[in-house]
């Protein structure tokens, strides 16, 4: 069986599922931080990796997902299974919205365009009172029904913690594997194209801008739906999740993991936020320490960690080839 055939997302899948039975308490909130962010990592690399677009935006699809399902859930009183959904249409529709603007313009215009258009959405959060709370938010937001767990063998002996993160693990699993079909589909083989060479893509006869702006919709979606995991997870909804630190932050994840790569963005969110938890533990000055990684990681492993494994793994390979002929 070759390696694209290996149903990566079902074993890694299988692999986490019991971190709340064999893991700590600590263990099960950092796994589940890190599958959110995962999700949200995977989701930019659909613009950024695959299709060549370089978004400085990607957190307001994120927050609008957050405050979407905050919302309707504190607010209104919605339940999850109806929140949830509504987070990732609700970041869509602002995605197309937004991305209709975005796609008329390339390169770093279309990058400064979405930064733009994520900080009108910050500010609109961090000022509208009435709706978002202001620069209180939304606190308290409730973890969703989770009783039916209850009756399930093993699982109703977990914690509402754990119980969230075995629900977030299932809906991640399920949105980066529809992600993974759609990389590999020939929607996705023509946003590889565009990627490659833009002109020579319209040349043929690609509609770039629509092809560009479904993904950009797409990509906003399934941010949205990792926004609303992540307001649940902490228990608020907060005008930080729109700011731009929080959209470098996902950014540094998926070039640190390895845009090129599909699983690299998931790399990259495990690599960031338990660093970011253990190197907290010893010292205040974390941003310095990322700063001094992302140097050597520039210029040692430009291809990101899975790309300086790839190419270490192909060494590998010449030198046992040269051992075996000679």
């Amino acid at each position: 069986m070759s390696a694209r055939r290996i149903p990566w997302t079902l074993l890694i899948f299988l692999a986490l599922l019991p971190l709340p039975w064999i893991g700590s308490r600590y263990q099960t909130f950092l796994g589940t931080e890190i599958a959110i962010d995962a999700l949200f990592a995977v989701s930019l690399n659909l613009l950024l990796g695959t299709t060549g677009l370089v978004s400085f935006g990607h957190v307001a699809y994120f927050g609008i997902g957050s405050y979407v399902c905050g919302i309707l859930m504190k607010t209104y009183g919605l339940p999850f299974v109806l929140a949830f959904p509504a987070a990732g249409l609700g970041a869509a529709l602002f995605a197309v919205v937004f991305g209709f603007f975005c796609v008329r313009l390339t390169k770093i215009y279309f990058a400064m365009l979405t930064l733009a258009f994520s900080q009108i959405v910050w500010a609109v959060c961090f000022k509208w009172n009435a709706v978002t709370g202001g620069d209180q938010g939304i606190a308290d937001v409730p973890f969703p029904n989770m009783h039916w767990m209850a009756s399930l063998p093993y699982v109703g002996d977990l914690n509402i913690n754990g119980r969230f993160y075995l629900l977030s693990l299932v809906l991640v699993a399920v949105c980066i594997a529809a992600i993974g079909q759609i990389t590999r589909s020939p929607f996705g083989r023509m946003l590889t194209a565009i990627r490659d060479n833009r002109e020579r893509a319209a040349f043929i006869g690609l509609n770039v801008r629509a092809y560009e702006l479904s993904v950009f919709v797409v990509a906003g979606g399934f941010a949205g739906l990792s926004g609303a995991l992540y307001g649940i997870f902490n228990r608020g909804v907060f005008p930080d999740y729109v700011f731009w630190p929080k959209s470098a932050e996902v950014m540094i994840m998926t070039i640190l993991g390895g845009m090129n790569y599909f699983w690299g963005p998931t790399v990259g969110a495990f690599v960031l936020v338990w660093l970011n938890q253990e190197i907290t533990n010893y010292t205040q000055y974390w941003p310095a320490v990322l700063g001094s990684i992302l140097l050597i990681l520039l210029f040692a492993l430009p291809g990101g960690i899975l790309g300086g494994l790839a190419r270490g793994g192909a060494a590998l390979r010449r030198l046992l080839a040269g051992r075996g002929d000679a």
